[in-house]
């Protein structure tokens, strides 16, 4: 198991720098980083919550005692992500975070997005995704682009002052 950085940890504030290279270090890093999750009983994980500052996060939606009511889907390694498209209706929900334990925050997502990204192989794929699903692949988005769940609640509330 890969240790967790948890909030206030440097690596999480960061930007996190493109994949270049799709090879058998980068497949054996998505293995563990979908290990720590299913021990952590997560349903998303991104690199830098492992301390690897690249493009990289796994979703494996599935019920669990944080989420009972996630669906089900196979795990997906999601490299060099790109949100295309986002719907105009944002949907809130609860989050917690592998990287904030015990913290749960009502959060604001859009309820669909169409998202490109390359697999282990580094083949392009795009798809929209809805729901749950779509809310997993935001969150883990964030942790990509230095945002933790506290920072997304900031900016979230500073749009409800606005």
């Amino acid at each position: 198991m890969l240790a967790i950085a948890t909030h206030g940890e440097r690596i999480l504030g960061l930007t996190a720098q493109p994949v270049q290279l799709f090879d058998e270090p980068l497949a054996a890093l998505a293995e563990k980083m979908l290990e720590t999750m299913k021990l952590a009983q997560g349903v998303g994980i991104a690199a830098p919550q492992v301390g690897q500052g690249i493009r990289l996060f796994i979703m494996a939606s599935h019920p669990n005692d944080r989420y009972p009511d996630a669906p089900l889907m196979a795990p997906q390694v999601v490299i060099n992500p790109q949100i295309l498209k986002r719907s105009g209706k944002m949907l809130a929900g609860e989050e917690g975070c592998l990287s904030l334990p015990g913290e749960r925050v009502q959060i604001l997502r859009h309820e669909s997005i169409e998202v490109r990204y390359q697999d282990l192989s580094g083949e392009w794929q795009q798809e929209w995704l809805q729901g749950f699903i779509a809310r997993i692949f935001q969150h883990e988005y964030d942790h990509l682009e230095g945002l933790t769940l506290r920072e997304r609640l900031e900016i979230q509330n500073q749009g409800a002052g606005s």
